[in-house]
């Protein structure tokens, strides 16, 4: 039987600010519980909440980033709910009047199994709201009891709400981290899932092709992509399982355990009518002028997909290289400083950044931030190859002698003897002297055997200890083994 799986994900990205939204206690993320939590953070009789401006412009940003609408009014409620980390006994949130509205965000999906290509896909977003987050419990820590850390509560978050728009884990994978990608890119959130600075949840349904939605269950709090689609996956299946098997799907907040790779139900789901949300008392409408808004699209850098583009139709790179070269504001940054030294090879420059300098950072478990080598260096060495001074093979060793020891890639040549020969001369007499070693090769050749033709490029470098200059050493031989 054919079932169709529809997705749709909340994405609480925590906002960069200094200090939270109503308040000024610190967010920096790490300190002891509690010494965060000031008389606002833990509800003392006769606070009041100031908004935070900073988390309304980041706001701003992300609307203008996905071509959301930007409310000129939105409103602050509060919703209404219990739960020990929670002081107020209500969440101060926007529920009917969000300060962004509906945008949409394009992404490049690569199916997680089977032959299939890459295609591309747009998500629709429904809304995007300010709120502020919750404490945190931590169970186990005290004799077996739970406490209660507010460093967190009042930490602000943009909680960015798409339309059930996705069929897939891979599809919500590729969305999950395009936006992973855009909060970073434009400076809103550093994008941290192990801090809990981006968090999403998944609501996931099945239904036979048309046919109303199914029932949904949400998966709370998932901050690994590869959880993400082991969750979906194997939620996909329970749903489906129990509809084949007569039962029937409750709406219900899940858990998944990545140590059993399963979902659990934690609570039945609420519904908008259950926390009881209105308008708070004490905080004014947020009012959002053009001109304001005009101020915030000053700060954007170019945006990923703009970038995609002109690196597709400017530089003639794929799709793919494009999208790889900015999967991160970093990467983007440093391949054009790259591009700066080497200014007509773009292709060259992306092959190496994406090769060998990405293969050693994962090998090094290391950032692009964390890049031992700088891009003035790699530019240096790309040169080197462009005018024939060393080979590929020789950039290599030139490469990882940076990585290790750093220094200049000049004198890494000089010192290492990398230099290439390209002396037409010298490389015509390492010619005829293989060529005199191994006349039968060269009979054969000439008969018709061209494939003999990489034996005697392999004999030359060997000779010349691969320092002859392939493009000079490729052409010196055809000609003379041409007779």
């Amino acid at each position: 039987m054919t079932w169709e799986i529809v997705i749709g994900l909340e994405v609480h990205a925590q906002l960069s600010t200094n200090s939270k939204i109503f308040c000024g206690a610190s967010t920096a993320f790490g300190a002891e519980p509690n010494t965060q939590a000031d008389a606002v953070s833990l509800a003392l009789p006769g606070v009041l909440p100031v908004l935070n401006k900073g988390a309304v412009e980041r706001a701003i940003k992300f609307g203008l980033a996905t071509g959301s609408h930007i409310a000129p009014r939105s409103v602050f409620a509060r919703k209404n709910y219990f739960y020990p980390d929670l002081p107020k006994g209500y969440q101060i949130s926007q529920f009917e009047l969000p300060v962004v509205g509906q945008g949409a965000l394009t992404i490049q999906v690569a199916p997680l199994s089977g032959n299939a290509k890459p295609y591309e896909k747009t998500v629709r977003i429904t809304r995007a709201h300010l709120e502020e987050d919750a404490g945190k419990s931590l169970h186990g820590d005290f004799h077996g009891m739970t406490g209660i850390d507010l460093n967190r509560a009042g930490t602000p978050l943009l909680e960015i709400v798409s339309e059930p728009d996705m069929n897939s884990a891979a599809e919500a994978v590729a969305y999950a981290k395009a936006l992973h990608t855009l909060v970073r890119w434009i400076g809103i959130c550093d994008g941290n899932m192990q801090e809990g600075s981006f968090r999403c949840d998944v609501n996931v349904s099945v239904r036979k092709p048309g046919e109303p939605l199914g029932t949904r269950r949400e998966i709370k709090n998932l901050n690994s992509f590869k959880f993400m689609q082991q969750a979906i996956d194997y939620e996909v299946q329970w749903q489906v399982d129990t509809i084949e098997n007569g039962g029937k799907v409750q709406q219900a907040t899940i858990l998944f355990n990545p140590d059993t790779g399963e979902t659990r139900a934690m609570r039945s789901k609420e519904d908008a009518h259950d926390y009881r949300y209105f308008p708070d008392p004490d905080l004014l409408p947020l009012e959002i002028s053009p001109e304001w808004i005009e101020q915030m699209r000053a700060t954007l850098p170019e945006l990923p997909q703009t970038k995609q583009a002109r690196y597709v139709n400017e530089l003639g790179l794929s799709v793919y290289d494009a999208s790889i070269l900015t999967a991160s504001r970093e990467m983007a940054d440093f391949f054009e400083a790259v591009l700066a030294a080497v200014p007509n090879d773009a292709k060259m420059c992306a092959n190496w950044i994406m090769g060998e300098l990405n293969a050693q950072l994962n090998r090094d478990g290391l950032d692009m931030a964390q890049c031992p080598i700088s891009t003035q260096q790699l530019g240096s060495m790309l040169m080197r190859i462009v005018d024939g001074t060393i080979s590929n093979s020789g950039a290599k060793e030139v490469f990882r002698t940076m990585w290790a020891d750093g220094g200049e890639v000049d004198a890494i040549i000089e010192a290492k003897g990398l230099k290439q020969v390209s002396d037409a001369g010298a490389i015509e007499k390492i010619v005829d002297e293989i060529m005199a070693a191994n006349a039968d090769k060269v009979a054969e050749y000439r008969s018709g055997k061209d494939k003999l033709f990489g034996f005697f490029v392999g004999q030359a470098m060997k000779a010349s200890k691969g320092q002859a200059n392939p493009a000079q050493l490729n052409d010196i031989l055809k000609a003379k083994l041409a007779g």
